[in-house]
């Protein structure tokens, strides 16, 4: 009776267990297969939402502390009073000539080597190379010297054309995953073959508009070094201006007698150092976002397609594709984006903001021009409706129109009631800046958005010649100095030759008195030697009355050559001697 009771509990629970199993791994009633794939690609689409935004974010953060550190480098350098008293003989000047220099001339060079890197290192891992080189350049200012502010520039110069190839490449390629998660039931999205024309267009004008809506914020943010750290150490504009001649158009590059004392004082050196930290952070900051909040760019088999064409070829398709007629008629609007830029950030800058409003606004300036280029870089989204060459040319025409007005309009120095007019120019000029950026990528996007082979290649030559208009202004701009630059060294070598190193410290006023009466000790010492070579030099002149009244054969003896040698000398050093105490 035991065992039957046993053997009825026994067969309930493997009828329990069966029934549990069945139920689990049959199929469920609850469960939605196309609900949950629903649910897994809009987590997808998320996802590239947050790669769009974390490469934005990363962007500005890298250049925001790029273009603070150097404008307020530049400044500090600028002023006299800082480079003696801190660094002393050290040629901080120079130093930011040969940084300048490799920032705006190693670019010209990135062509040859951008794709290989892009494709080697891949489009995410580029982004954080390039961020950390940023960073780099950073760490280099705790300790000023040449041999580590010149290479970390150099090493910016060979950064800046692969780092942005990698971020057009890189928005422009969220775009088509984009279209791939939310077209997931797509035959050609499945088989992961090549996109319909203009499938992605419409994601790939969205992401670029939201890529330079936050990217323009670094003006803004880069202005708070200068804001916040030298805006109280600066002088009036009455001592910075006092020698400025005129304004606007009339002038180029550095302003004409723009005073060489900036500073009021030095500021402290811990504050510098605690500035320079901050900006070492936020460069950290950015190489994280890079690293942990960027996703990949392209799938792992999409990787090893773009790299198995050979390295050679990767090497020689950016030139094969300088032959593109498409790129050819763009050619123009990538030389223009150079130039405005540059003129945005140098010249009306100086030739208009700081000539006339002086150095303490031009932070104003520039925080105004950047949330113009942010704000305005939203109307690039009207590309959605409108011709897509709408927004290149009324970029064009905005600045045209300004660059008629700036050069018919030449403002006086120091002028505060032209803030309003100059604050309205800096706010079109952004306008128009923002067209003409967001339009270029988002048209390069959309013209190659089939073909993502070729997205490193096309992003690659914009910026190249980007680099190349950059290099033919900064070449233009300091070529009429370094030939100025060349004549006064040739001056001073023949002022050396001729009249000694005495004449340059004539009118030296940092000497002393003590220094001043061992000079005139040493004057009186050498005018005695000069009576002695003058008396010296009457005997040479009886000896070699002597020896021309000997005739022909004594003259060419050795020892009437050697008295007549030892006499032209002492003439020559008596010569000598009578210029100095002329003068």
């Amino acid at each position: 009776m035991e065992a039957t009771i046993e053997e009825l509990v026994r067969d309930e629970d493997h009828v329990a267990v069966n029934g549990q199993m069945e139920e689990f791994l049959g199929p469920q009633s609850e469960y939605n297969e196309e609900e949950e794939e629903r649910k897994y690609y809009r987590r997808k689409r998320l996802g590239v939402i947050k790669n769009v935004l974390a490469a934005s974010v990363g962007a500005m953060i890298v250049y925001s502390v790029y273009m603070g550190l150097l404008q307020m480098q530049l400044i500090l350098h600028y002023d006299m009073t800082y480079r003696e008293v801190k660094y002393s003989n050290l040629g901080l000047e120079d130093i930011d000539h040969k940084m300048l220099m490799g920032i705006n001339v190693t670019p010209i060079i990135g062509l040859l080597y951008t794709p290989v890197l892009i494709r080697f290192l891949g489009t995410k891992w580029m982004m954080f190379l390039g961020s950390g080189i940023y960073a780099l350049f950073v760490s280099t200012n705790y300790w000023e010297r040449y041999y580590t502010l010149v290479p970390s520039a150099v090493g910016i110069g060979l950064t800046i054309v692969p780092f942005w190839a990698s971020l057009g490449n890189y928005i422009t390629r969220m775009a088509q995953q984009y279209y791939e998660y939310v077209n997931y039931k797509e035959e050609h999205v499945q088989e992961q073959k090549k996109l319909p024309k203009g499938a992605c267009h419409s994601y790939i004008i969205v992401f670029q508009s939201i890529f330079y809506i936050i990217f323009h914020l670094s003006f803004v943010f880069a202005e708070f070094p200068m804001c916040l750290v030298l805006d109280d150490h600066l002088h009036e504009n009455d001592h910075i201006l006092h020698n400025v001649k005129s304004c606007g158009a009339t002038i180029s590059g550095v302003i004409p007698g723009f005073n060489t004392t900036v500073l009021t004082k030095l500021p402290r050196s811990m504050l510098l150092i605690q500035v320079e930290s901050a900006l070492m952070g936020f460069a950290f900051l950015a190489m994280v976002v890079f690293l942990v909040l960027c996703g990949a760019a392209y799938r792992p088999t999409e990787e090893i397609d773009l790299r198995s064409i050979g390295w050679g070829n990767i090497f020689q398709l950016p030139f094969k594709h300088l032959r593109d007629y498409r790129l050819r008629l763009l050619c123009p609007f990538f030389i223009y984006s150079g130039f405005e830029m540059l003129f945005a950030i140098s010249g009306f800058s100086l030739s208009y903001g700081v000539c006339v409003l002086g150095l303490k606004s031009l932070w104003l300036l520039i925080v105004v021009y950047g949330l113009s280029c942010s704000v305005f870089s939203s109307l690039s989204l009207c590309m959605l409706r409108l011709p897509r060459w709408l927004c290149l040319v009324s970029g064009a025409a905005v600045h045209f129109v300004l660059l008629v007005v700036l050069l018919a309009w030449s403002p006086h120095k120091n002028s505060p009631d032209h803030l309003g007019p100059l604050l309205v120019i800096s706010m079109l000029w952004g306008l128009g800046t923002a067209l003409n950026k967001t339009g270029v990528s988002t048209l390069l996007g959309m013209l190659y958005a089939e073909e993502k082979e070729r997205l490193d290649f096309v992003f690659t030559i914009y910026h190249w010649w980007q680099a190349i208009a950059i290099f033919i202004v900064y070449l233009w701009s300091n070529l009429p100095m370094r030939v100025l630059n060349r004549v006064v060294s040739g001056d001073i070598n023949l002022c050396l030759q001729v009249k000694g190193y005495r004449y340059l410290e004539e009118d030296n006023s940092d000497e002393s008195d003590s220094e001043k009466s061992q000079d005139d000790d040493e004057e009186d010492e050498e005018e005695k030697e000069g009576e002695d070579h003058v008396a010296g030099e009457k005997g040479a002149d009886e000896m070699e009355e002597g020896v021309q009244d000997t005739g022909g054969q004594g003259a060419d003896s050795p020892k009437a050559r050697r008295r007549w040698a030892s006499g032209h000398q002492s003439r020559q050093d008596a010569y000598m001697k009578e210029g100095e105490m002329e003068e």
